[in-house]
């Protein structure tokens, strides 16, 4: 889930912010067998309503109105309650790949109510999260073994590619020598498409002789990657991976 700040008015004294309309979900998955999916957002004030703004974009950060659109656009959120907006179905979906996923993303942006006092600085929260289309020939999926557990690490020189020959996303939130241990601090996170590869940007000596690398599930769990190498090839060992 990524934050961003929309800052309005004039500063009046340095502040903390908080979000205060949080949608229930840190990952959406639109199967392509739906005609929507539903969002619920909530306002967490103790004591103002908020606006609730809510879009699409694609992947190059672009608002959208086709093939996935919001309904409501704008809502009311009443102070501790809940609304719901609905992520629909457009004709275009039939235009997108149906042979894999397609990366989209969820928006929402708090409008908060006008400050009574002069030169307030009021600062907009807006929450973005992943959206995948996932087509109805994919959406079954083995939760016994999954997808990730198909990754692959190749060495080049003297760093690890990781690649993905799945028909599905693979998001790689950390990596580590091993399964207990904290993940390398610059480890830049990996969203790999499918049928695509990303080299690391960490050295393959960081990671040892037995790499850790942890995925973003359905449900935003995060969920170990054991591998085993040999070679310049290093696969996982299923037996060891995918215990939180």
């Amino acid at each position: 889930m990524m934050k961003r700040i929309v800052i309005c008015g004039l500063l009046a004294a340095a502040t903390t912010a908080h979000a205060a309309i949080t949608p229930d979900r840190t990952r959406l998955i639109f199967n392509g067998e739906e005609k929507s999916i539903s969002v619920t957002l909530k306002n967490d004030n103790s004591k103002k309503p908020y606006l609730a703004q809510a879009w699409v974009e694609d992947v190059n950060g672009n608002k959208i109105n086709s093939p996935l659109t919001v309904l409501p656009p704008v809502q009311r959120i009443e102070s501790l309650s809940s609304g719901q907006v609905k992520v629909q179905g457009m004709p275009g979906l039939a235009s997108l790949p149906q042979d894999r996923e397609t990366l989209f993303y969820f928006n929402v942006r708090e409008i908060p109510p006008k400050s009574s006092k002069p030169n307030t600085l009021q600062i907009a929260l807006q929450t973005r999260i992943k959206l995948f289309y996932r087509p109805a020939a994919i959406s079954k999926v083995d939760m016994l073994h999954p997808w990730q557990n198909k990754v692959t690490l190749v060495k080049e020189g003297s760093r690890y590619k990781v690649v993905n020959p799945t028909a599905w996303y693979v998001v790689i939130g950390g990596a580590s020598p091993t399964v207990s241990g904290k993940s390398i601090e610059k480890f830049t996170a990996l969203v790999l498409a499918p049928n695509s590869s990303q080299m690391m940007n960490i050295d393959a000596s960081e990671l040892g002789s037995s790499p850790v690398l942890t995925y973003v599930n359905d449900y935003g769990g995060r969920l170990p990657l054991v591998f085993r190498c040999s070679g310049t090839t290093c696969v996982v060992d299923e037996a060891k991976s995918g215990k939180s």
